[in-house]
């Protein structure tokens, strides 16, 4: 026990996830200085996964977060792998060969973006509706989508992958948000039936999706070049409503 009454192991984790976050925030603004920061941008997908890993072991546990880690990142890979290959459920799109290692023509880093949002989304999630598993998944599933409105035309810019047929927003078809908001779904079942307690506040994790939607949103208003005021407004009201929800009850207490 340390000497605010908190097991050792979970105050461990707690730490070093505040210590990745940092160093995410770090990496995260080095990326916006660079014109292609296609390694820094897996260094930050790198540590927000190890991020989320060690704000979710704090509460619930290595074993239990690591089990809904890789439930997450498995049905994200599948997801890609499906999507790459039959156009759905996110449309027709192809990866390029700039991130690697990509088994089965999939990056990775890009299963384990899933998983890192996957964890902090939930979180945000519960802490906005910690009674009810239908509206923990339901608002985890839109808070992980909301975050797409970021990633897709970040993505894009960097050239990691191409649609077929581009759509209206920014080149992004807008199935691939229907597609995205389904998979999210499944995502959020399996990490609620993964955890022991999926309604236990993660303030880290919560900080986490917070963190990520301030930086995109700062990103892509004036650090990006060039800025694109639609995607800071889209991305950081949609990300924002969540984080509202999610940090309410501790400001009303």
């Amino acid at each position: 026990m340390t000497a605010t009454g908190i097991p050792a192991a979970p105050a461990a984790a707690g730490r070093a996830g505040t210590a990745l976050l940092a160093a995410m925030v770090a990496a995260q603004v080095a990326t916006g200085l660079q014109p292609r920061p296609i390694l820094l941008t897996s260094v930050v997908v790198l540590l927000l996964a190890a991020a989320a890993l060690a704000f979710a072991a704090a509460v619930h546990t290595l074993p239990r977060a690591a089990a809904a880690f890789a439930a997450a990142v498995a049905a994200g890979y599948a997801a890609e792998w499906i999507g790459t290959r039959t156009g759905v459920p996110f449309g027709d799109y192809h990866y390029t060969g700039l991130l690697q290692p990509q088994p089965g023509g999939v990056p990775m880093i890009v299963a384990l973006a899933w998983g890192g949002m996957g964890l902090a989304a939930h979180a945000a999630a519960s802490a906005a509706a910690p009674a009810s598993r239908a509206a923990r998944v339901a608002l985890g599933a839109a808070a992980l989508t909301a975050w797409d409105l970021f990633l897709d035309p970040q993505m894009i810019r960097l050239g990691l992958w191409v649609w077929h047929e581009p759509g209206p927003y920014r080149g992004v078809p807008l199935g691939n948000f229907a597609g995205w908001l389904a998979v999210s779904l499944l995502v959020m079942v399996l990490i609620d039936l993964s955890l022991p307690d999926p309604a236990a506040r993660s303030t880290g994790l919560t900080a986490l999706y917070t963190v990520m939607a301030v930086m995109e949103t700062i990103g892509f208003a004036v650090v990006f070049d060039p800025p694109d005021p639609l995607v800071a407004a889209a991305g950081g009201i949609c990300m924002g409503v969540f984080v509202l929800l999610a940090w309410r009850r501790r400001w009303r207490k």
